[in-house]
């Protein structure tokens, strides 16, 4: 009598296991724990996505790409910090290229005269972590904060308002600024 065949997509692991130790077992590049990984964090990281990539297809695109690089550069991740904070960063960057690049599909197609709002500038291929750490320097210390607590860290405005000992409405005032300046921010170095 054979035994039955387990097929390995559809073997999950126990989820008591913490995101710091699924680095090790992505690191090994372990099918299994990699897509654990994406399980666990695809719905945190998609909601992420959709606050800059508007359509829901290419922020589920994004977020596919952002997991590949992911992957395949999981061995640069020095362990300063936290694993789902530095995940969270590559998604994050990966959606400033999206933009980026529909900038310039707009802007080299000529539809930036039909869909005008789509001829922004936006921030440039050559920035990378050090200056978006720059950035995040220059804005002021309470934005900052926010800033880095809902984008970075995945806090929803209720956690940030009891972290930081303010209201909700003044942690979602200060990401609209602190978003606005970003970007603000970002163009000027384009």
């Amino acid at each position: 009598m054979k035994s039955p065949m387990v097929n390995p997509e559809n073997v999950t692991l126990p989820p008591s296991k913490s995101i710091e130790h699924l680095f090790f077992g992505c690191l090994d590049q372990n099918p299994k724990i990699q897509r654990e990984l994406f399980d666990r964090l695809s719905a945190k990281m998609l909601s992420i996505c959709l606050k800059y990539v508007k359509e829901t297809t290419a922020a589920e695109d994004v977020l596919i790409i952002a997991f590949r690089k992911i992957f395949d550069r999981i061995a640069q991740f020095r362990r300063q910090g936290s694993f789902e904070g530095w995940i969270r960063r590559i998604v994050v960057n990966e959606c400033l290229m999206y933009l980026e690049k529909e900038r310039n599909i707009y802007k080299n197609t000529g539809l930036d005269s039909v869909y005008p709002q789509a001829n922004q500038a936006g921030p440039s291929d050559s920035l990378d972590w050090e200056d978006l750490g720059k950035i995040l320097r220059s804005l002021p210390r309470g934005y900052r904060k926010v800033f880095e607590l809902f984008v970075l860290e995945g806090l929803s405005h209720e956690e940030i308002a009891k972290k930081l000992e303010i209201s909700e409405n003044t942690s979602k005032s200060q990401l609209s600024r602190a978003r606005a300046q970003v970007q603000k921010r970002f163009y000027l170095c384009a």
